[in-house]
């Protein structure tokens, strides 16, 4: 991130997954998962340095980061909850879990990320679980048959997750 002395982006990670994943156009897809995987998102600042390192366009960067679903350019918090809305998880009444974690967390359809970085809450078209079906995924771990019940309690454990890992 942004280096305290100077106010500069700090491009030591990013040389490190260039060196990792090779600096050849074609790496751009796995250089971006690892910079998102390390930021939780996909800083800006890193698109010019990427450009010159990988010697591609901006525009080519970007266009990678918008058609993926996957890439994101706002920063995402420590718990990525994402609520499945495909059929069978709309039948079985995926909305008032959704507006259960948006109602405990203080967001809304415009605002996903909780303002201290903890939680980001999505909705997906499909996890591939239909018959786990109500499910969510909390970074990838699979919750299945769930309810406005279990998701708040599932709020409560991941908020002392949170606090002890602050405590460290």
């Amino acid at each position: 991130m942004k280096d305290q002395k100077n106010g500069r982006f700090d491009f030591t990670v990013v040389d490190r997954i260039i060196e990792d994943n090779g600096c050849a156009p074609q790496a751009v897809i796995a250089i971006l998962q690892d910079l998102q995987e390390h930021y939780r998102y996909l800083p800006r600042d890193v698109f010019p340095y990427l450009s010159q390192k990988l010697n591609i366009s901006e525009a080519r960067i970007y266009s990678v980061v918008t058609f993926y679903e996957n890439f994101s350019l706002e920063p995402k918090g420590k718990y990525v909850i994402r609520v499945c809305d495909g059929t069978a998880c709309h039948v079985r009444r995926s909305v008032p879990i959704l507006e259960r974690f948006r109602k405990d967390l203080g967001l809304s359809e415009t605002k996903a990320t909780t303002d201290d970085l903890g939680f980001t809450v999505e909705t997906v078209s499909c996890l591939g679980a239909c018959g786990l079906a109500p499910v969510i995924t909390v970074n990838d771990k699979v919750y299945p048959a769930m309810s406005p019940e279990k998701a708040a309690e599932l709020i409560e454990t991941l908020r002392e997750e949170l606090k002890n890992a602050e405590a460290e």
